[in-house]
């Protein structure tokens, strides 16, 4: 739920995706960065490789059982193996078409690897108009912005709100999708109301930095994301930002949009 060049600290990514961006707007990564929040299967512990051979062993004896699948599917994107990921979660639909987990798992996974049509297609499977399920509308949403839909994304995630009302990762989510539409004002405003919640994920933080920042006030962005990275890489991922704006303004477009289209092709 897209590559660009991006430089890594010890401990984080200095820029990473900013839109749904599915593993976009679908979230999963443990450490700080820029990007789609909100997760609809269950976390990765901190060794994903670990959780690999765990969900793998389990998964290789019984290939029919959609925690298995699920679990088993996220490690291998945590490790980087994606298209491995939508393979075992393709079959695990296949033998729980109606598992309205396992479908939300394949939906993201394929809007990982840039299947777009076919994750919004899962995707809609993964729930029902009566029993509307919040992350999956969400995760609509996210893969509609990759997609250059930023309309009919914010749509979705309205939706999502109405049933889990200021929702961080949702709010976040719907201000990054503002912020493609280059309306970075209206971004700024609802990543603050996604940000002042206690359950938001750091990410969220990071997504504010990254819009007060294409906005110009380096300053105030680096501050932001320091409550979430060392002094040091914060100042390092707000002067990329800056040499990325600075780069960007000889060419056709804003800068602050071919910046974030570039980001929500690197998640």
């Amino acid at each position: 739920m897209y590559r660009i060049s991006y430089r890594r600290t010890s401990k984080t990514l200095l820029l990473a995706g900013t839109t749904v961006l599915v593993a976009l707007m679908l979230g999963g990564c443990q450490s700080a960065q820029f990007g789609p929040t909100g997760s609809i299967a269950q976390s990765v512990e901190q060794d994903p490789r670990r959780e690999a051979q765990i969900w793998g062993e389990r998964y290789s004896k019984n290939q029919k059982d959609p925690e298995a699948g699920i679990r088993y599917a996220q490690a291998l994107r945590a490790i980087g193996q994606r298209a491995q990921a939508v393979a075992v979660l393709e079959q695990a639909s296949l033998s729980n078409p109606n598992n309205t987990a396992v479908l939300g798992a394949y939906g993201r996974a394929l809007a990982d690897t840039g299947r777009l049509t076919q994750a919004l297609d899962v995707l809609s499977r993964a729930h029902t108009p009566d029993q509307p399920d919040w992350r999956i509308l969400s995760a609509q949403g996210a893969v509609l912005d990759q997609m250059g839909r930023h309309q009919e994304a914010r749509q979705h995630y309205i939706s999502a709100l109405r049933i889990a009302p200021d929702e961080p990762s949702v709010m976040s989510n719907l201000g990054l999708s503002y912020a493609l539409s280059r309306n970075l004002p209206e971004a700024e405003s609802t990543l603050r109301r996604a940000n002042a919640h206690s359950n938001r994920e750091p990410r969220v933080r990071q997504n504010l930095a990254l819009v007060v920042g294409l906005q110009g006030r380096f300053q105030e962005a680096q501050e932001i994301a320091s409550a979430d990275l060392s002094p040091e890489e914060a100042a390092a991922n707000l002067e990329y930002l800056r040499n990325m704006l600075a780069a960007e303004k000889g060419k056709k477009g804003k800068p602050q949009q071919r910046v974030l289209r570039q980001a929500a092709n690197n998640s």
